[in-house]
């Protein structure tokens, strides 16, 4: 059994709790572990480095050294959490003084940053530690009979200075894991677009017209539905998606699965064990 740190994202808690409600059931399956780290802290998405980058860099530096005192890597399974950690890692293994200054603080909790423990997307874990062959093995309820539209999402592919595992023009990742699902991989042009989240508060206006755009041409390809390793794209393609469509006049509807379901789907598990019946769009 391979172990590693789970990072429990703020949105999984709170909102898309079906995700690891579906990891829960089927990570023994694949021969892996998942420890949840419960005292870890919200990672600051993609803002708070520009609020106050000492603060960024110490709470990321302690929810990494939450993984290194048990010795694993740790692994997320929202794409703004990748990108986020991963580039406060970054800057960490870069600067000598940096690690200096929130280790002083960290040592209050008896913690210490030394850059050991990487930080992946559950993506990665499935692909790279338990293989696609392994995986194939695995599956009772192929989905054949689907047509799936991956979509990716921005921060799992950029800045590929800190993430790179996929090109972000012509990603693969997700491609390979459904098709060691036994689905068909729908090839169309927004599978590595932005879905619009983050400008959601801010601009809904575009962030709407963004996701009806990414939406349309996964109907328009005739997808059975939509596929995401990222529950805040999750969040926006599901529970936004009637008030996006209906402003851009565009009829009719698709749901939209987390990475974690499809697996789970393919694994033997039901909808209702799966936690499906908590999307927006009925699936």
């Amino acid at each position: 059994m391979k172990r590693y740190a789970y990072y429990q994202s703020c949105i999984n808690e709170a909102m898309t709790k079906e995700v690891d409600r579906s990891i829960d059931l089927w990570q023994h399956d694949l021969g892996i572990e998942l420890v949840k780290l419960h005292e870890s802290a919200c990672c600051g998405g993609s803002n708070l480095d520009y609020v106050s980058p000492k603060q960024f860099a110490l709470v990321n530096a302690r929810n990494i050294a939450l993984a290194e005192k048990l010795g694993l890597d740790l692994i997320v399974s929202c794409n703004t959490c990748l990108m986020t950690i991963r580039t406060a890692k970054k800057k960490l293994d870069e600067s000598a003084a940096l690690r200096a200054e929130v280790n002083e603080i960290l040592r209050e909790e008896g913690l210490e940053y030394r850059g050991t423990s990487d930080v992946r997307h559950l993506l990665w874990v499935l692909i790279d530690d338990v293989g696609l062959d392994v995986i194939r093995k695995k599956v009772k309820t192929p989905l054949s009979k689907l047509r799936i539209a991956p979509f990716y999402g921005c921060h799992i592919l950029r800045p590929s200075t800190v993430l790179g595992k996929d090109d972000p023009l012509e990603p693969t990742s997700l491609d390979l894991l459904l098709d060691a699902l036994g689905a068909k991989s729908i090839p169309y042009e927004h599978k590595n677009r932005c879905c619009g989240f983050h400008t959601l508060l801010v601009a809904e206006e575009e962030s709407l017209n963004v996701a009806a755009e990414a939406l349309k041409e996964a109907m328009d390809e005739k997808a059975d539905f939509i596929v995401t390793p990222c529950p805040l794209c999750h969040t926006v393609l599901d529970g936004y998606q009637s008030k996006a469509l209906k402003k851009n006049g565009v009829k009719g509807s698709i749901p939209v699965y987390h990475l974690s379901e499809v697996v789970g789907l393919a694994l033997g598990y039901s909808d209702r064990q799966l936690g499906i019946k908590r999307h927006i769009v009925t699936a």
